[in-house]
């Protein structure tokens, strides 16, 4: 996964022009949103697709046999599709339909809970996202399972040297970012994967920055599982994907029962559908998905490599003018880092930057960003995140930068 450098090509103008909510103002100025690490905003693409598909083609899918739920089903599992395309899964087989990354990441958790045994460890990193964290302590609690944390270099890279002492004989599972939500982090998926499959451990990866910022091809970094959340991907909330091997997801139990996730049901027994319908119990999110499936063609029809440079430049000019700054300090700096700048500045609380910082317009995030490990690691309680999209310009940053100055001023 490298970023590029330059973006050339990018007509970052055009882009713009698709994102509706972007020509409103706050508080008398310009929107600057910088809070895409948290949800990226929908272009018209998906507006229109899903309300296209709830005026026109709306049923419930799977269950009928009439012209609207053909065309609903149709639709439900074209997505699944694209979906896969997008992620470079080899069948839409591998791809399950959740309620969002978070559920995902359940979904392997409980799904692999009565394979551990008490003393069985899973490997973390201290700058993992909540979603990855908590419920593997559902398991320390549950099963005995025990937790095994991996520090950061300097720079906030994820410390190899580290993971490798971490990884031993009883290793389960290896959970990790692709990208950390807070300082911006690559992991070396390939790397990662090589050291787990020495003792036979899963690896899941919590994809909700990565899969934003960078192509991926899960068959080629080799995982087991890939979580991402259709709302950071400029796609509607309330739906995510699970991504899984093949052999991997006929591992997991279900999560929830109900319909449509079983093949025969009697009174004295049930058996399950094969992945991934067994994962998908009751009606899901039919426009959601219908809208997902817009995002990802959204944008998977840019010229992707000049997107995400130019998420790269913006990222690395403002990383550069906060550097210049007397009493800023940077969070995460490590090499190929991701287009998220997150910051402290000394005498000034996040959540009163955050705050002043709206009266100009311009939206941040502050606070510990569900990631309250690597604010301990880090030394405190709370940062300030900027996070970069496609739609993220040099007038923006230029926004953000006189309005962290005025703030600033107020502060002191």
């Amino acid at each position: 996964m490298t970023l590029a450098l330059t973006s050339p090509t990018y007509d970052v103008t055009a882009v713009r022009a698709q994102f509706p909510i972007l020509a409103r103002q706050v508080n008398g100025k310009p929107l600057a949103y910088l809070d895409n690490a948290a949800s990226a905003h929908k272009p018209d693409a998906v507006i229109d697709a899903m309300a296209a598909f709830m005026r026109t083609s709306y049923a419930n899918v799977h269950r009928g046999l009439h012209t609207l739920a053909n065309e609903a089903t149709e639709a439900f599992e074209d997505a699944r599709t694209v979906a896969a395309s997008f992620l470079g899964a080899l069948s839409p087989d591998q791809i399950v339909f959740t309620r969002g990354a978070t559920e995902a990441l359940n979904l392997v958790a409980n799904g692999l809970a009565p394979e551990f045994a008490p003393g069985d460890e899973v490997v973390l990193s201290v700058m993992e996202h909540h979603a990855n964290i908590v419920p593997w302590h559902f398991l320390r609690v549950e099963r005995g399972v025990v937790l095994r944390w991996v520090g950061l270099t300097e720079d906030g890279g994820l410390d190899m040297a580290a993971l490798a002492d971490a990884i031993g004989p009883r290793t389960r599972v290896v959970a990790l970012p692709h990208m950390s939500n807070v300082l911006g982090t690559v992991v070396d998926i390939p790397a990662v994967v090589a050291l787990a499959r020495s003792v036979g451990a899963v690896v899941v990866i919590d994809g909700c920055q990565g899969a934003v910022h960078a192509p991926v091809d899960v068959a080629s970094l080799g995982v087991d599982f890939y979580a991402a959340s259709g709302h950071k991907l400029y796609g509607p909330t309330g739906i995510g994907l699970l991504y899984g091997r093949a052999e991997a997801l006929e591992r997991l139990r279900p999560l929830q029962g109900g319909g449509e996730m079983i093949e025969t049901v009697t009174q004295d027994h049930v058996t399950y559908a094969a992945p991934p319908q067994r994962f998908e119990a009751g009606t899901p999110a039919i426009v959601e998905a219908v809208g997902l499936a817009a995002a990802l063609r959204w944008l998977m029809a840019h010229d992707r490599p000049a997107l995400y440079a130019h998420e790269a430049a913006l990222s690395a000019r403002l990383e550069r003018e906060l550097s210049l700054q007397n009493g800023v300090r940077l969070h995460g700096r490590a090499p190929g880092k991701g287009a998220i700048v997150t910051f402290s500045v000394e005498g000034a609380h996040p959540h009163d930057l955050a705050q002043l910082l709206d009266r100009y317009g311009v939206a941040i995030r502050a606070g510990h960003h569900c990631a309250q490990p690597l604010m301990r690691h880090l030394g405190v309680s709370a940062t300030a995140r900027a996070s970069l999209a496609a739609y993220s310009t040099d007038a923006e940053v230029d926004q953000f930068l006189e309005a962290l100055t005025r703030a600033r001023r107020m502060l002191s």
